[in-house]
């Protein structure tokens, strides 16, 4: 059972079977990400992903936005520790997200703008409503998103990102799945429940598995093919051994159901 902790400005629920709920619950500020919403993110992350009965998690947003990006209330006069304290702390966040043994899954109801569509590029999936809109509008008041490039770069290619990042225009949900940066699109009294139904089908595998995938998947994305394939064989050699690899390999030839261990 996830053991839920009270925080400020999120809530964190246990969906059952194997699925973990964080939302952002800000909606006055349109879940700006200020550093205390950064931090409880990372805190609530980091529980879970300590936390072997999650398989997966979904993150979503309160009201009329996902999130608007940082608080730029927090922006204003501040010394360079300052900000620099501001994007360690959004950094230390995303990098959290992929660090974690659990898939996490972004359920974007609303606008999803600068380091809130930093957040949707970073979550390993992501399903939208046709609601939905996605941008990194910096460059409109003089801040150009340069931190939430790191992840938009990666997961819709160089072009497109620089086509956001230096118009500062938003994009539909249509053309967010078109450019990979979103998995589906489903109209809006569907998107929870599709946001569940891709988190139990994650959720009905084994965990060890799960966590073992998303790791090598991320350990090999940046590395050339030849040292990827070095790396990923050793990995699918050791997952070979695994009791759930050996349960998984014995149910299929036996035609019965797995039952996994983690």
């Amino acid at each position: 059972m996830l053991a839920t902790t009270p925080y400020r400005f999120i809530l964190v629920e246990d969906a059952g079977d194997g699925v973990a709920l964080v939302t952002l619950n800000r909606p006055e500020k349109r879940n700006a990400l200020s550093l205390d919403v950064m931090r409880e993110l990372t805190g609530a992350f980091e529980a879970i992903g300590a936390d072997r009965t999650v398989k997966a998690v979904i993150l979503r947003g309160v009201g009329p936005a996902f999130s608007a990006g940082h608080d730029l209330r927090e922006m204003l006069e501040r010394t360079v520790e300052d900000y620099r304290r501001t994007f360690d702390a959004c950094v230390r966040l995303m990098e959290t997200i992929q660090t974690i043994p659990q898939p996490v899954i972004a359920e974007v109801a609303g606008i999803a703008t600068a380091a809130g569509c930093q957040l949707v590029a970073t979550c390993d999936l992501a399903v939208a409503s046709t609601g939905a809109s996605f941008a990194t509008p910096g460059v409109k008041i003089g801040l150009f998103c340069t931190t939430p490039m790191v992840a938009l770069t990666r997961s819709i290619g160089r072009k497109r990102a620089m086509e956001m990042l230096l118009t500062g225009l938003p994009i539909d949900a249509a053309t967010a799945a078109d450019w990979g940066l979103v998995n589906a699109v489903v109209e809006p009294d569907r998107l929870e429940a599709a946001t569940r139904e891709l988190a139990a089908r994650i959720a009905s595998s084994a965990g060890f598995v799960i966590g073992l995938g998303k790791a090598a998947f991320y350990a090999q994305i940046d590395l050339d093919q030849p040292k990827a394939y070095a790396y990923a064989k050793e990995v699918m050699s050791m997952n070979a051994l695994a009791a759930d690899a050996q349960e998984g390999m014995d149910a299929f030839i036996s035609k019965r159901p797995a039952a996994w261990r983690t």
